[in-house]
């Protein structure tokens, strides 16, 4: 969802909420409440917000927009394994 993916895209480019925040001209406060679902970026910030973390505005709408962890698809592979 929205919310998560601004979250996860924001922490894999290694930014604090501050730093996106100042990137994109609005306080702290505001990001903390797009990652906590409290409210949404309108459509001109939604474009801002996904030049800033280099994606497309699809990608950020998706349902998920972080690459699979290697991990993950290690866990996954094993779960299949089993099944």
């Amino acid at each position: 969802m929205l919310n998560e993916n601004i979250k996860n895209l924001r922490k894999a480019k290694g930014l604090s909420q501050e730093e996106l925040a100042i990137k994109l001209h609005v306080v702290r406060q505001t990001l903390s409440k797009w990652e906590n679902g409290l409210s949404v970026p309108d459509s001109v910030m939604l474009i801002s917000l996904a030049d800033a973390l280099d994606v497309s505005v699809n990608e950020l709408l998706s349902e998920t927009a972080t690459k699979p962890d290697p991990d993950d698809i290690k866990t996954i592979s094993e779960k299949l394994e089993v099944i």
